[in-house]
């Protein structure tokens, strides 16, 4: 039996998450859209933007050559927040990194009947 989550979490935009070593899958619509978005052509999206996830099962955004950040990190902030991936828009609800609590700055907000 698994327990319910008590509270979801308030994202502050702090970018703790875009600088967090992995993969930020993008999914075939995701990729439609977000070209869409920058103004560019799918295939030059993907050969600019994207690589093989390291489990080999699908694309992931590429990090900037100096560091782990995504390359969609624009100082602090995200060149495709509208449209950013829902790997993105899940964090740290539905994935987050051993340690997020220390760095991400989300409020903790109680679910309705379960504070």
């Amino acid at each position: 039996m698994s327990l319910k989550p008590r509270f979801h979490y308030a994202c502050q935009r702090c970018t703790a998450c875009c600088k967090c070593p992995g993969d930020v899958e993008v999914k075939d619509e995701e990729i439609a859209q977000i070209a869409t978005f920058l103004g560019m052509p799918e295939h030059r999206f993907l050969q600019e933007f994207t690589r093989i996830r390291s489990n080999r099962t699908g694309l992931s955004l590429i990090d900037k050559d100096s560091s782990s950040e995504c390359i969609m990190l624009d100082g602090a902030q995200c060149r495709i927040q509208k449209v950013k991936p829902v790997q993105c828009r899940g964090f740290p609800d539905t994935w987050n990194f051993p340690g997020w609590e220390k760095e991400c700055e989300a409020i903790a907000v109680p679910i309705k009947g379960e504070a």
